[in-house]
């Protein structure tokens, strides 16, 4: 990817222009890490890149961004440009073409505002971007009130690169983001959600967990999670401390590469705690009654308030509604325990359980049951094809509906506990059962 930029950048030099690597490439390339994508940065009107690249994608255009495609990789040609005022907190009114030095303080970030001559890897630093990726600090360019109030979602992104770079926020620039977090609800919530995913699959996301949190923006989005402060628990089932306390543990304990339907229903398990909450006088202990089913409840709602897609939002569900479930594993007949192991989201909710016992009593023993389960059961499928089908059953004289589905549901727990295990066999027990028409 990296030759087929520089391909581009030549040719755009050969036509008389200038032509840069910018941005988050620059960045990375720096810290030695190979960039996702290259974008570049010309003195070239989008008219001039597209004399040079007829085929290229005109978009923005407006706002001096062509689209092109070298090979088999597409880059970003902007113009070199100032921008007018944000009146929508995302876009500026207007964009001039400028110089280089103007273009790099428009940026959000000073890492974030370098360029980079490929020709001989010399840096263009008009912003103090690289003292700054030395030092580990994430700056806003200029005044941050007014970086911020462009584009709220930089505040996010802030957030999100302190995260994954492991970098601290600079004080003015942090003091900045507190101030204006409230107004982050004014950007769209599929802007906010993308930000959040960056940060939730980052191996570093208890620190992402904790900037949201005490720069107000976590009030903002999720306000369902500060909730979970001062919510106490009954200390001798969590001797770690309040639910909120219990979730950021729980986090932390997580594998680095955990899956995002994993992150979210660690985030949202408990959230039905403090509505839930209820003090037994009579056991002299906290209880949370049906938090499990009124947090699945929660979930569906955050999670559809910030446009994640269904199959997201079905995970997170199951494994929020299901996580207490796991209490009873070892008095499941084997039935029924083999079609709880049999789910998709299995797993993820495997998981979710051991870091929710760890993060609190640190009784394992139905994790470990389970692991012994998944060894005994791993030589044949869960769940394997049916003995008998309801097809058999009506050569029989049954009749579709509930009692047929009574009956082969039957015959199935019979066949995933071994006492049916051949076809013939199943069929005898249903000829000794008597049809019901």
């Amino acid at each position: 990817m990296r030759r087929a930029a520089e391909q581009t950048i030549t040719r755009l030099r050969e036509a008389g222009h200038t032509a840069l690597l910018a941005g988050g490439c620059v960045r990375d390339v720096l810290r030695g890490f190979e960039p996702k994508d290259y974008d570049i940065a010309t003195d070239a009107t989008p008219d001039e890149v597209l004399k040079i690249f007829p085929k290229g994608n005109t978009i923005g255009a407006h706002f001096g961004v062509v689209l092109v495609k070298e090979g088999e990789f597409s880059f970003e040609i902007a113009t070199f440009r100032a921008e007018g005022e944000y009146k929508d907190g995302r876009r500026p009114e207007s964009v001039t073409f400028t110089t280089p030095e103007e273009d790099a303080k428009r940026r959000d970030f000073t890492i974030n505002g370098m360029f980079l001559d490929p020709a001989d890897d010399r840096v263009i630093d008009h912003v103090g971007g690289l003292d700054d990726l030395k030092a580990g600090v994430i700056r806003a360019i200029g005044d941050p009130v007014e970086r911020f109030r462009e584009d709220y979602l930089r505040m996010l992104r802030a957030i999100r690169f302190a995260t994954v770079l492991d970098f601290e926020i600079e004080q003015h620039t942090w003091a900045a983001l507190q101030v204006r977090a409230p107004h982050v609800t004014e950007i769209s919530p599929e802007r906010i959600r993308e930000e959040l995913d960056k940060i939730w699959k980052s191996p570093r996301r208890v620190k992402g967990f904790d900037l949201l949190a005490i720069s107000h923006l976590m009030q903002a989005i999720l306000p369902e999670i500060m909730n979970l402060q001062g919510c106490e628990q009954p200390p001798q089932f969590h001797p770690e401390g309040d639910v909120f306390v219990h979730t950021r543990i729980m986090l932390d304990l997580l594998p680095d590469d955990a899956s995002l339907p994993l992150v979210l229903s660690v985030l949202f398990h408990d959230i039905g705690k403090p509505d839930t909450y209820h003090y037994d006088v009579e056991a002299d202990r906290i209880r949370f009654n049906g938090h499990d089913r009124l947090g699945a409840e929660m979930a569906v709602g955050i999670m559809k308030r910030l446009r994640y897609p269904n199959h997201i939002i079905d995970d997170v569900e199951v494994g929020v509604a299901n996580h207490m479930i796991f209490k009873d594993v070892q008095k499941m007949r084997t039935a029924k325990l083999k079609r709880f192991m049999a789910r998709e989201t299995f797993d993820d909710e495997m998981e979710l359980h051991r870091v929710d016992c760890t993060s609190s009593h640190g009784m394992l023993d139905n994790y470990e049951f389970l692991k012994e389960k998944a060894v005994e059961f791993a030589n044949e499928p869960l769940i394997p094809p049916r003995l008998v089908t309801g097809h058999d059953l009506m050569e029989r004289g049954w009749k579709a509906g509930p009692d047929m589905g009574k009956i082969l549901t039957e015959i199935q727990d019979l066949q995933l506990e071994g006492t049916l295990t051949s076809r013939e066999q199943a069929l005898a027990h249903v000829d000794q059962l008597k049809p019901r028409i």
